[in-house]
């Protein structure tokens, strides 16, 4: 197993570019700016929005689907938690640390000409709202926890009796493909959508 970091950064480069030029297509009441200091980054931070009337400030985190180049799934991973030089660490859904006010969930990252990604789609993701969302159907960080505890821990999908697996989500365990070994909450696009707490920017 290996690292793909300094390969997804390379693409993460490239894929900036076109969800700029897609922000300043589809958003008409904000001014945007692209953080590029790393701290900030790492306090899931990418793009600051500017409401033009009020001046709030709204931090943005992006999160792409870099591994699945021109496919276009239905569903978004939420990362729970991960290994760092064998140690367990806190994934950034729940990591109160964060300062991210939403997600930009990128998906259906399209590559039709070379070295270019061509077209992608947007969808902002409430995070509070998501959190309160999942709260009040029993998911939250700590259930997650006694839910895999008592796990054998196998490579792959795992089922919450607290989401419809179909419909909403389930537990995702990167056992054997990842070198991090991320424990994923997968989450239908769909699902967040209907609960309005994301929307189809593009």
């Amino acid at each position: 197993m290996k690292s793909h970091f300094k390969s997804d950064l390379n693409k993460e480069k490239r894929l900036a570019l076109l969800i700029d030029s897609y922000y300043l297509k589809y958003i008409q009441y904000y001014n945007y700016h692209r953080i590029g200091d790393i701290e900030k980054q790492l306090e899931g931070i990418d793009v600051l929005f500017t409401n033009k009337i009020s001046g709030k400030i709204y931090a943005i985190d992006e999160k792409a689907q870099l591994d699945y180049i021109n496919e276009d799934l239905p569903t978004f991973a939420f990362e729970i938690s991960y290994l760092k030089n064998n140690i367990a660490k806190k994934g950034w859904l729940f990591d109160l640390s964060k300062k991210t006010d939403f997600y930009a969930l990128i998906t259906a990252i399209y590559e039709d000409e070379p070295d270019t990604f061509t077209s992608c789609k947007i969808t902002i993701v409430n995070r509070k709202k998501l959190i309160c969302l999942l709260k009040e159907k029993g998911v939250s960080e700590l259930s997650i926890s006694k839910r895999w505890s008592h796990s054998k821990k196998p490579h792959g999908k795992i089922i919450l009796n607290e989401l419809d697996s179909r419909s909403e989500g389930y537990i995702y365990y990167s056992k054997n493909n990842k070198v991090e070994k991320p424990l994923n909450l997968v989450l239908k696009l769909d699902f967040l959508i209907n609960n309005g707490i994301a929307k189809r920017l593009c």
